[in-house]
């Protein structure tokens, strides 16, 4: 039986802003943004290329403090490209850090060590890891 991580919920204050933030700075695809009753509101976005989405809104989420979440992380196969996209982009992104992990001598060294990190509006933090393939 496959067991699949589909959704994380991502505790904002202001979801317009969030959006803005998760689709236009971060190229996340915009799934459904619906107001079903008043004063609730549910936004999906899910990463290119992802399985699993994040939701943002009010009213029919968890009640969370906005910058609850620490650690999210997104993988990519080539950190370098998506570091110059997300500060094309405008996202306020650290530098990419080489932290200690596995190494192949025959490979990028930045693959499984290579990290960049950001915040959102919010606070919630997020990593970026360098994987080009799986073992």
């Amino acid at each position: 039986m496959n067991w699949t991580l589909e959704v994380v919920i991502v505790p904002v204050s202001d979801v317009d802003r969030a959006k803005d933030f998760y689709s236009n700075k971060l190229g996340f695809h915009v799934d459904h943004d619906v107001r079903p009753s008043e004063g609730m509101r549910i936004c999906q976005l899910t990463p290119p290329g992802s399985g699993c989405s994040i939701v943002i809104g009010e009213g029919a989420v968890p009640k969370m403090e906005p910058g609850y979440l620490e650690g999210l992380q997104l993988v990519v196969p080539d950190l370098r490209r998506a570091h110059a996209e997300l500060v094309a982009r405008g996202v306020d992104v650290t530098d990419i850090q080489v932290l200690p992990g596995p190494t192949n001598p025959d490979a990028d060294p930045l693959d499984n060590s290579g990290f960049i990190f950001f915040d959102d509006p919010d606070g919630n933090s997020w990593s970026v890891q360098q994987i080009s393939s799986r073992a």
